[in-house]
C-alpha cells in the first residue's frame, strides 16, 4: 500500500514540476477543439405530420398493392423534381444556377428530408438544414419553410397531375385489352382449325374432352343417387298395388275405366306437346312419356274388360297411375345413365387411340379460357375504371391532409456545443497531463532516495533538501500565480463560449 502510494506522489510531482507544459498542452487542445466545434454549423429540425389517403384509379389486383406504402410517399414527396422546385422557391437554388449546383442542392435536400410512418397513412416528416453559409436564424427559418414549400409543391402537382390518371390507366388497360383479344382470336383461330383437321377425331361439346368427362362423371354421379331413390319409391308403389284391389264390389261400371283412360289422353296429349317443341324420341322426357302412355293402355285395356262384377277401385287406379309414372322415371334414368356412360366410353377410346390429338386439343382449350378469362377480367376493370374516373374529376387521387404544421425550431437539434466544449476542456486538461506525464517517464530522473538506490543498485548514504531563499519564493509565488491566470484564464474561456452558445440560442427564438 505505501509503494501505490509512493508512486502516486512520485507521478504528482513529475506532473507538477512540469505544470507549465501541461498549461500549453490543454491551452493547444482546448483551442484547436474549439475551432472545430465552432466551424460546424448547427443543424435545425422542423417536423410536420401529414394524413396522405390514396384515391387508387386501378384496381388493387391491377396495381399489384394495397393502400399507400412507405416506399411510394417517400418517393413522391423526396422525387427530384419536387426537391427542384423546393430549393427554388425557399431561395437555395438560384435563378441562373447550372446542372451541377442543381444535382448538390436536390441531393442536399433529398438527405435531409425524411419520412417515418407512425400509423395507418399517418407519416411524419422532418426536414434537417445546416447550412454552413446561413446564420442560425436562417437555417431555423429554412428548416420549417422546405416543409411548407414540399407540402405546397405535392399539393397542387397532385392537383394537377392526379385528373390525369384515369385517362393513363384506361389508355394502359385498354391496350391490355386489345392484345389479349388479338391473342384471343388466334387461339379460336386455331381450335377451329384443329378440330377441322380432326373431325370425327374430337368429341362433340363444349370444353376439352378431359373437362367433358368430368362433367360427364359427375352428372352420373347425380343419377347414379336419382336413380337409387327413384327405385326405392317404384319398389314401395309396387308393393302397395298390389296390397290393392283392382275393383270393389256394386253396379254400374266404367267409372275406373273412364279415369284410366283420361289419364292416358292427357299422356298422349304431353307427349304430341314434346313433338311438336322438337324433342327426338331419343330424348329421356319423350322415353318416359312412352313407357307412362304404355303402361296406361295396358290398365285401360284390363278396366275395360273388367266385367259388370263390381266398381273400379280408384285408389288401385291412382296407385297404377303414380306406379307407370315412376317406371318412366326409372326408364328415363337408366337411359340417361347409359347414354352417358356410352359417352364417356366414346370419349376415353378417342383418347386412348388418339393421345397426341386429346393432348393438343386439351392444350388448345386450356390456353383459350386462360386468355379468356383475362379479357374478361380486364373488361370489368376497365367499367371500374371508368367510373373511377367520373369520380376522379372531383376528387383527387392523393388526398394530404396536414394534421400538424411544420415546427419552428428554436434551439439546435445537432450539435450539442456544451456538452463538446466541456469533453474538450477535459480531453485539453487530461492531454497535458498525459504530456507531462509521459515526458516524466521518458527523461531519466530520481525523485527519491529509495527510487535511485532500487535503479542504481548502490546504498544511498543521504539525501539534500532544496533551500529556498526568500527571493526564491517570491520568483515561485509569482509563477504559480501566472499558472493560475493561464488556467483560469483557460476556464473563463470556456464558460465565455458556453454563454455565448446560449445566447446565440435566445436570439434564434
Amino acid at each position: 500500500m505505501n509503494s501505490l502510494y509512493d508512486e502516486f506522489r512520485v507521478a504528482v510531482h513529475s506532473v507538477w514540476t512540469r505544470r507549465w507544459l501541461v498549461l500549453a498542452v490543454a491551452w493547444g487542445i482546448c483551442i484547436l477543439g474549439w475551432l472545430a466545434i465552432a466551424s460546424i454549423p448547427n443543424r435545425y429540425d422542423s417536423r410536420a405530420r401529414l394524413l396522405v389517403e390514396i384515391n387508387q384509379i386501378l384496381p388493387d389486383e391491377a396495381q399489384g398493392g394495397r393502400g399507400p406504402r412507405i416506399d411510394q410517399i417517400r418517393e413522391t414527396l423526396t422525387s427530384a423534381r419536387n426537391m427542384e422546385k423546393v430549393a427554388a422557391t425557399t431561395g437555395l437554388l438560384p435563378a441562373g444556377a447550372n446542372d451541377r449546383e442543381k444535382a448538390g442542392t436536390v441531393a442536399m435536400l433529398q438527405k435531409s428530408i425524411k419520412v417515418v410512418p407512425q400509423q395507418d397513412n399517418i407519416f411524419e416528416i422532418t426536414s434537417s438544414i445546416a447550412v454552413g453559409s446561413l446564420s442560425d436564424a436562417d437555417n431555423a427559418k429554412l428548416a420549417s419553410g422546405v416543409l411548407d414549400s414540399l407540402i405546397t409543391v405535392v399539393r397542387d402537382d397532385q392537383l394537377r397531375g392526379g385528373r390525369m390518371n384515369a385517362r393513363e390507366s384506361l389508355k394502359f388497360l385498354d391496350s391490355q385489352i386489345a392484345d389479349r383479344e388479338k391473342a384471343l382470336r388466334e387461339v379460336e383461330a386455331r381450335r377451329a382449325a384443329f378440330e377441322a383437321q380432326n373431325i370425327g377425331l374430337i368429341p362433340a361439346g363444349a370444353g376439352s374432352p378431359a373437362q367433358r368427362v368430368e362433367a360427364a362423371r359427375a352428372e352420373l354421379s347425380q343419377i347414379d343417387s336419382q336413380l337409387v331413390s327413384a327405385q326405392a319409391q317404384l319398389a314401395a308403389a309396387n308393393g302397395q298395388l298390389a296390397s290393392t284391389p283392382q275393383s270393389i264390389p256394386g253396379g254400374g261400371g266404367g267409372v275406373g275405366g273412364g279415369v284410366a283412360r283420361q289419364q292416358l289422353a292427357g299422356a298422349q296429349n304431353e307427349l304430341s306437346a314434346m313433338r311438336a317443341r322438337g324433342l327426338t324420341d331419343a330424348h329421356p322426357d319423350m322415353i318416359a312419356i312412352k313407357s307412362q302412355i304404355a303402361s296406361l293402355k295396358a290398365i285401360a285395356d284390363r278396366e275395360g274388360t273388367g266385367g259388370g262384377g263390381g266398381i273400379q277401385n280408384p285408389a288401385y287406379a291412382s296407385l297404377a297411375a303414380m306406379r307407370a309414372e315412376r317406371q318412366a322415371t326409372v326408364s328415363a334414368l337408366s337411359a340417361r345413365k347409359s347414354q352417358l356412360m356410352g359417352d364417356i366410353s366414346k370419349i376415353t377410346a378417342q383418347q386412348i387411340q388418339n393421345p397426341g390429338i386429346a393432348a393438343e386439343y386439351d392444350r388448345i382449350n386450356g390456353e383459350y379460357t386462360a386468355f379468356k378469362a383475362q379479357y374478361d377480367k380486364l373488361l370489368a376493370q376497365r367499367e371500374q375504371v371508368r367510373l373511377r374516373g367520373e369520380v376522379q374529376t372531383e376528387t383527387d387521387a392523393v388526398k394530404i391532409e396536414l394534421l400538424d404544421p411544420p415546427s419552428k425550431p428554436t434551439s439546435p437539434a445537432a450539435p450539442n456545443r456544451p456538452l463538446f466544449l466541456t469533453l474538450v476542456l477535459l480531453a485539453g486538461i487530461g492531454g497535458g497531463i498525459g504530456a507531462a506525464f509521459g515526458l516524466a517517464q521518458v527523461r531519466t530522473s530520481y525523485a527519491t532516495a529509495a527510487k535511485l538506490e532500487r535503479a542504481s543498485g548502490l546504498p544511498v548514504i543521504g539525501s539534500i533538501t532544496e533551500v529556498v531563499t526568500p527571493e526564491r519564493h517570491v520568483e515561485r509565488r509569482k509563477k504559480l500565480v501566472w499558472l493560475a491566470s493561464g488556467g483560469g484564464a483557460l476556464v473563463g474561456l470556456y464558460a465565455l463560449l458556453l454563454v455565448a452558445e446560449f445566447i446565440q440560442r435566445g436570439m434564434v427564438a
